[in-house]
């Protein structure tokens, strides 16, 4: 895939700043070249603080290889739009099931107290493969990182006892479902497939705070 050159700080900006005084943890933001990171910066020039979540071994196993994590946080300080707003990152394998409450602690401690947006864009990349290939322990390993943590990360960002109203969950789905599929990887957009149903189901079944 070709590099494309990552949008300046002044063309992600907004004036006034939608997002300033808010704060973020973005779950995946590892590297340079992926979502996490993109999303982060847009969410820095809107002027909220961002807590980025990494797992380097995983990228470090993968063909693209780890980014360096202070090169990854310096890029996203250099989007920010608020001079108050604060970049921080820490590390966290979501597939141990105690993983994504800690996180969730560690971000809102590292952020001043509370947690507003969380965005869930990590995902299990390789042990994958088509219908005929896969297996049970393929499946297990997508489900505990690709689902349960989800699941856990937004059950513990729905318990802070000081939850700000009009909170936000963001959950990432697949391109399955567009132009040829994903044949050959099943268990990742088979999760992610059913993500758009799920915040609905979870709004009605939490506490109503006024989180989408």
């Amino acid at each position: 895939m070709p590099h494309v050159p990552h949008p300046s700080p002044e063309d992600l900006r907004r004036d006034p700043l939608p997002l300033r005084g808010r704060t973020a943890l973005v779950t995946g933001a590892s590297r340079r070249g992926g979502i996490g990171h993109a999303v982060a910066r847009r969410l820095v020039a809107y002027g909220a603080s961002v807590h980025l979540h990494h797992h380097v071994p995983h990228d470090a196993a993968m063909p693209w290889g780890a980014d360096r994590i202070e090169d990854v946080v310096a890029s996203v300080r250099a989007a920010t739009g608020a001079p108050q707003a604060r970049v921080v990152a820490g590390p966290g394998d979501l597939a141990d099931p105690a993983a994504p409450a800690e996180l969730i602690t560690t971000a809102v401690a590292a952020l001043g107290g509370r947690l507003d947006i969380l965005v869930a864009n990590h995902a299990l990349s390789g042990s994958d493969g088509p219908l005929d290939a896969i297996d049970a322990d393929m499946l297990d390993a997508h489900w505990a990182v690709d689902t349960r943590s989800v699941l856990l990360l937004i059950q513990a960002y729905a318990r802070q006892p000081d939850r700000p109203r009009g909170g936000r969950v963001v959950m990432m789905t697949s391109g399955q479902d567009i132009a040829g599929g994903m044949p050959g990887e099943m268990p990742t957009p088979s999760r992610r497939a059913r993500s758009p149903r799920s915040p609905a189901r979870w709004r009605r079944r939490s506490p109503s705070r006024g989180s989408r």
